[in-house]
């Protein structure tokens, strides 16, 4: 792949996102409405598809940086750590906990879901993965090689000019559609922008900068802080 489809890749990965929303809120409105199971057994779709659908690749870099972070080593042996294929006790209870909060956030989602929810369900992977380009192109790479290093070579300083642009659009789409759910949207946003300043500070000092494992990390991160969130405001905001 050439530096300049490499390029455009990371200009859509919002719209990937976007379209990995648009997914899991038409999955849990078809539950929800045209099907005759349980909330529990809703959720339980939706859960394991937003595994099934990204094929866990990310779920393999939440593990590994998992793995090297609780290893309390320096940054030259996280590294290491990183790279071995082998999955150790850290990872799977990192990966048990991460699943478990994601599916105990969608099934409460999913007990008091509303028209708002399927809107913003959809914004959750928008963010998460605005969030990981923007740390691909901001935060210097742990390595010279590897896929951090190869993506963030094609990076250039307007790359990310388009990632508002589509803030501004998909933001102004839901105040045009409800104008109650600018705060909420607001909320998600600088929920992830503050996932996103919380990884630019701590990849460095624990990694000494990204790496794959560590952009695939990020992804769930965010996600799983961003589900926490939406699954607050069906208690304080929505409910």
């Amino acid at each position: 792949m050439d530096q300049v489809h490499i390029e455009k890749s990371i200009q859509t990965f919002p719209l990937l996102g976007l379209f990995q929303g648009v997914l899991y809120s038409l999955l849990l409105y078809s539950l929800v409405e045209w099907t005759p199971f349980s909330a529990f057994a809703a959720a339980f779709f939706v859960w394991l598809f937003t595994i099934i659908l990204t094929g866990g690749i990310h779920l393999d870099g939440w593990m590994d940086a998992s793995d090297a972070f609780f290893s309390y080593q320096n940054k030259d042996k996280r590294l290491e750590i990183m790279k071995d294929p082998r999955v150790g006790a850290f990872g799977v209870l990192s990966v048990i906990i991460l699943l478990s909060l994601r599916f105990l956030f969608i099934y409460e989602i999913t007990t008091s879901v509303n028209e708002l929810s399927y809107m913003f369900i959809l914004f959750i992977p928008f963010l998460s993965k605005g969030v990981m380009g923007t740390t691909l192109l901001t935060v210097p790479a742990a390595k010279k090689d590897g896929l951090a290093a190869f993506f963030k070579k094609a990076g250039k300083p307007g790359t990310l000019k388009i990632y508002p642009v589509y803030l501004v659009v998909l933001i102004g789409l839901y105040a045009f559609l409800n104008t109650y759910s600018v705060f909420p949207a607001f909320l998600l946003v600088v929920v992830a922008f503050g996932c996103y300043m919380f990884i630019r500070r701590e990849s460095v000092k624990w990694f000494g900068g990204i790496t794959g494992d560590v952009l695939g990390a990020s992804v769930e991160g965010t996600e799983i802080f961003l589900w926490m969130t939406l699954w607050l405001l069906h208690y304080f905001v929505m409910g």
